[in-house]
């Protein structure tokens, strides 16, 4: 397989990387835990639009991108992502972003259940609360045959 194959077959997921989150208007699609912030005729802290639901600066979406909006930990549930991704030719996937033990993880782990291959996640391109909290976490995606790289071996490596 050439490099171009390669990467024709690689897509990169960037996790959780707006300011807050992103729900809809009436907070229908927030985690029970989250409702309390959405009551009839106000619009929730974090809906479309809002300053919470903003990417982080620097961060732009640029033309033939796909951003899509998860209203749960993994990028898979109750998403499109995966039929997306298979649609695309998509087989190996290269996750970056927050939070290491919540969204990354779960995004990781469903990943490997749906069979691509290989899973990497950048290592000093994902963060947790903690450095304990996040070792911790690459430790366990180790241990499900995840690759774990720094962004400098990454790029090294001609992965």
């Amino acid at each position: 397989m050439s490099m171009a194959d390669k990467w024709n077959q690689t897509a990169l997921l960037v996790i959780d990387m707006q300011v807050v989150r992103e729900h809809d208007p009436q907070g229908r699609d927030a985690e029970l835990f989250r409702r309390h912030l959405y009551s009839p005729g106000n619009v929730g802290p974090t809906s479309k639009g809002s300053v919470g639901a903003e990417l982080v600066d620097g961060l732009v979406i640029k033309e033939g991108d796909y951003k899509l909006v998860k209203t749960r930990f993994s990028a898979f549930f109750a998403t499109h992502l995966h039929s997306f991704l298979r649609t695309e030719g998509i087989k190996s996937l290269v996750i970056s972003g927050v939070q290491t033990p919540n969204c990354v993880r779960q995004t990781v782990f469903d990943a490997v259940a749906l069979d691509y291959q290989p899973v990497t996640v950048i290592v000093d391109a994902t963060a947790a609360a903690t450095p304990d909290i996040h070792d911790a976490n690459i430790s366990d995606m180790k241990n499900i045959g995840v690759a774990t790289p720094t962004l400098q071996e990454w790029c090294g490596s001609g992965a």
